[in-house]
């Protein structure tokens, strides 16, 4: 009877059916095993790291400090002035992205000589690594070589040509003019996708029955964007408040901290003063303020679509 079971590969079965279950997971274990490396391990370090005196220089440093950190931002005058530029230079970034995207989405979903070219010089931004962006804008705001000075001046703006760079009341506007111009073909591609994908005979009914441009507009189009505009726009918000590069190159933080952001900061505090256990936890109250703002926003989204069913 041993032998027969043997051979019909009776006892074979049950490791069979084991493997075959553990087959699918089999599949997905590298990809788990660095998401787990990368992302999972240096966050959980980080979120300690926050918890504890960190500091390269100091030999003694490493032990548990509690809130200490946290207790000590309420008192940081630099952790208040970047947390609010942080909020000015995400706002003001991401409006004028998706503006300027929005009405370049909306021009080159218009059939035209030459569409194909022009689409293509106008994503080309996007391609440029941000370190060159915030290089050759720096160029361009400086007085002695730059352009953009000189045509200020022109225009009234300005009294003489200065580096506004160098200005603590118009220094954040460097880098936003710089983040802007980079940032446009992302909302300009993914609202050309969706324009794209509205069915023209929407329109073509709305204008038979009179509807004027603007009237189509806010019927149709509106409707249609909503959802992609609202996934742009959440994403696009975390990585600008991420966003440290063109802050880091072009103003390095200043004049007096005047352009500098949470995640500039904590580039400073992490990899200059080499205090890694403030820096993460400076990180962490960024990431806590994201994580509300995802939610109310997922949230939001949620109760407006619940209201048009």
């Amino acid at each position: 009877m041993t032998a027969s079971l043997l051979a019909h590969g009776g006892p074979r079965k049950p490791p069979l059916r084991l493997f075959q279950r553990v087959e699918p997971y089999l599949y997905t274990a590298p990809s788990l095993v660095l998401i787990v490396a990368l992302i999972l391990v240096p966050l959980a370090l980080g979120v300690s790291y926050a918890f504890q005196d960190v500091q390269l220089l100091d030999p003694l440093s490493g032990g548990y400090v509690g809130l200490d950190h946290f207790r000590d931002m309420a008192g940081d005058k630099a952790f208040r002035g970047a947390l609010a530029n942080t909020l000015w230079w995400t706002a003001a970034s991401v409006v004028l992205q998706f503006l300027l995207g929005l009405v370049l989405a909306l021009l080159l979903d218009k059939p035209f000589r030459g569409r194909g070219l022009v689409q293509a010089l106008v994503f080309l931004p996007w391609a440029v690594p941000s370190f060159l962006v915030g290089l050759n804008w720096a160029w361009l705001f400086n007085p002695v070589v730059g352009p953009i000075p000189g045509w200020l001046t022109a225009l009234g703006l300005m009294s003489a040509p200065t580096n506004i760079l160098s200005d603590p009341a118009l220094a954040m506007w460097g880098p936003i003019a710089a983040n802007v111009w980079g940032g446009i073909p992302f909302f300009a591609i993914t609202l050309l996708a969706a324009l794209q994908s509205i069915p023209r005979d929407l329109y073509d009914a709305a204008a038979i029955d009179g509807a004027s441009a603007l009237q189509r507009f806010w019927s149709i189009t509106v409707p249609f964007l909503a959802p992609t505009v609202v996934t742009t726009v959440l994403l696009r918000t975390i990585w600008i408040a991420n966003f440290a590069d063109l802050i880091v190159v072009m103003t390095n933080g200043g004049p007096a901290d005047h352009t500098q952001i949470l995640s500039s900061y904590i580039f400073t505090v992490a990899f200059k003063q080499l205090d890694f256990g403030y820096a993460s936890a400076v990180a962490l109250v960024l990431l806590a303020l994201l994580s509300l703002y995802t939610l109310s926003i997922l949230m939001l989204r949620r109760l407006v679509l619940k209201d048009h069913r």
